[in-house]
C-alpha cells in the first residue's frame, strides 16, 4: 500500500474545483456496486433520511468527499469536532474505498468504529489514507467524531 508522507493540504478561496461528474445512475463511489442515486446519493439528498449504520455513514461520507458535498459532510460531523467548513484540494482525486473492519455501529449501538483504506491520486501520485474512524449517535443519527491514522 502506498501512503503519502503528509496529508494533502486543503485549498481555500473561490478557485475550488467543481466536483467530478457523478449522476444518480453512475456507480456509487463507495464501491458497494449500486448506482449512486440508490446508494450514497439518497443520503446526500436526504430522501433516505440518515444512514442507519456507522459503516453506511462512512461510505456516504467518502462519497461526499468524492462529489465534494460540503453540506452533507458538515451535517454528519459531531458538533464537538466539526470544523467551520470543508475545503477541497483541487489536485486530489479519490479513487476507491475499502472497508477493513467495523465494530458495533448498528441500530443497537450508540458508538462504532470503521477501519478503512481510501485510495487517492494527489498531484499525479497515488496514495492511500488508512484510518480508524469513530462514530457516535447524535440526536438519534450517526455522526463522525474523529479518526486515528494507521500505518
Amino acid at each position: 500500500m502506498s501512503r503519502r508522507k503528509t496529508r494533502p493540504r486543503p485549498t481555500t478561496g473561490p478557485a475550488a474545483p467543481s466536483a467530478p461528474a457523478v449522476t444518480a445512475a453512475s456507480p456509487c463511489p463507495c464501491g458497494r456496486g449500486a448506482a449512486y442515486g440508490a446508494c450514497c446519493g439518497r443520503f446526500h439528498d436526504g430522501t433516505a433520511g440518515a444512514a442507519p449504520t456507522a459503516e453506511l455513514l462512512m461510505r456516504s461520507r467518502y462519497s461526499a468527499f468524492v462529489v465534494r458535498d460540503e453540506g452533507y459532510l458538515l451535517r454528519t460531523w459531531a458538533p464537538e469536532t466539526r470544523p467551520a467548513g470543508v475545503d477541497f484540494d483541487p489536485s486530489l482525486r479519490w479513487t476507491g474505498l475499502e472497508i477493513r473492519e467495523t465494530t458495533d455501529g448498528t441500530a443497537f449501538h450508540q458508538r462504532g468504529t470503521v477501519t478503512f483504506v481510501a485510495r487517492y491520486v494527489h498531484d499525479g501520485e497515488p496514495g492511500a489514507l488508512h484510518e480508524r474512524s469513530r462514530f457516535t449517535r447524535h440526536d438519534g443519527a450517526w455522526v463522525y467524531v474523529d479518526g486515528e491514522f494507521l500505518a
